[in-house]
């Protein structure tokens, strides 16, 4: 299959929309059965098994983290941080059995209103992505994040990243 890099670019761009609009449902679907969310703490190739992560789940973990920003339960995001952010340098690898891997750099925006504070926090990053080919479009099987400041003192992280 001929990586259309079109769509693959259009594919991360849409992800990055349906994060930043708290679109959790679209967001989810773009998600495989056997799928890995995985956002390291202090470092980037530690075994997440052995050392803490920000975030490591598999399917089930996902629909529940989902599940928590839906419902509330993530007092930090009541009422919900306005997010923005822009995605570049998007690389794209095919390994010859259908599975594409896709590198790419972020930065995003986040505003949060709590009573009279307003917090802006600044996140950089890079993701790589797996993807699979889902008839027209994709799933994707791995998502790794790998934050600018994931080494220092952060504030929450209960938004999509």
């Amino acid at each position: 299959m001929a990586i259309d890099r079109s769509a693959i670019e259009n594919f991360i761009y849409r992800e990055a929309r349906f994060m930043d609009l708290h679109l959790y449902d679209q967001w989810e679907a773009l998600w495989a059965d056997d799928a890995l969310y995985w956002v390291p703490c202090d470092g980037d190739d530690t075994d997440p098994l052995q050392h803490i992560s920000i975030i490591y789940a598999d399917r089930s973990g996902i629909a529940a983290r989902i599940a928590r920003l839906k419902t509330g339960a993530a007092w930090s995001q009541e009422p919900k941080s306005n997010l923005r952010r822009v995605v570049s340098n998007i690389e794209t690898i095919e390994d010859g059995s259908g599975a594409i891997t896709v590198h790419s750099n972020f930065f995003l925006y986040e505003v949060r209103r709590r009573s009279v504070d307003v917090w802006h926090n600044i996140w950089a990053g890079s993701s790589t992505h797996k993807l699979i080919p889902d008839g027209e479009d994709f799933k994707i099987t791995y998502k790794k994040v790998l934050l600018v400041n994931d080494a220092v003192e952060m504030p929450g992280l209960w938004f999509l990243v």
